[in-house]
């Protein structure tokens, strides 16, 4: 298995982007579903974390395929790497925020779209600032750090809500959990994207652990719905 991996490592990553893909699709229905009964506004932002996700894996490893971008051009290479990671950390703002949401915004504050408004423009002036700071300087180092510090921002504050909660909501261990995997996963990525340059079999083991994420998300999101 492990030499089958090694020789089709591009069909490896594009079966990666499509169970990411899906999984983020059936959490994204689900959480939507949720949304339109429950109109609890932390689940739309958790929700667009999700839809953004699967926009970010499905620009990357489809439209950035090395057929197509051997045809396109290293420009369009550029532009697909910027727009991935544009998604990927802008889908770990909107995590946080499905958390933060009710410290930012007032009780009597409605918007038309969670999507686009006064609160998350901030994030998204963020993550531009971000990219353009990894593409000028030819380095993803900046998008590794910002997701590093956000997902330990985001494992301190559910972790305080399992602690405070976890009882009455088993979604919320499911959710530290998850944070939790998360935090190591970007380390992971960090560490094997910086120096270890995408070692096959480290590339193997972090795709590996960012499914098994997903997947815990995913299951998390179906034992909350499954009554409805």
């Amino acid at each position: 298995m492990y030499n089958f991996i090694i020789e089709n490592k591009e069909l490896f990553k594009i079966f990666y982007a499509l169970v990411i893909g899906f999984i983020c699709m059936v959490i994204v229905i689900r959480a939507d579903k949720l949304f339109q009964l429950s109109f609890h506004q932390g689940i739309r932002y958790f929700r667009n974390a999700f839809f953004f996700y699967g926009i970010a894996f499905v620009v990357r490893y489809f439209f950035g395929a090395p057929l197509i971008y051997g045809i396109a051009g290293q420009t369009y290479l550029l532009l697909v790497n910027f727009i991935f990671e544009y998604f990927l950390i802008m889908a770990g703002f909107f995590l946080l925020y499905s958390l933060l949401w009710k410290k930012i915004e007032k009780a009597h504050e409605t918007y038309y779209t969670s999507l686009l408004h006064p609160k998350i423009l901030v994030f998204y002036l963020m993550t531009f600032i971000i990219v353009a700071i990894d593409y000028l300087w030819k380095t993803h180092s900046f998008m590794y750090l910002s997701q590093i510090i956000l997902f330990l921002i985001a494992l301190i504050i559910s972790y305080n809500n399992y602690a405070t909660n976890g009882k009455q909501h088993r979604f919320l261990k499911f959710y530290f959990i998850a944070m939790l995997l998360s935090f190591v996963a970007w380390i992971a990525n960090t560490i094997a994207a910086l120096y270890l340059k995408w070692d096959t079999t480290i590339l193997v083991a972090v795709y590996s652990l960012n499914i098994i994420i997903f997947l815990l998300f995913l299951y998390g999101v179906v034992k909350v719905t499954k009554k409805w």
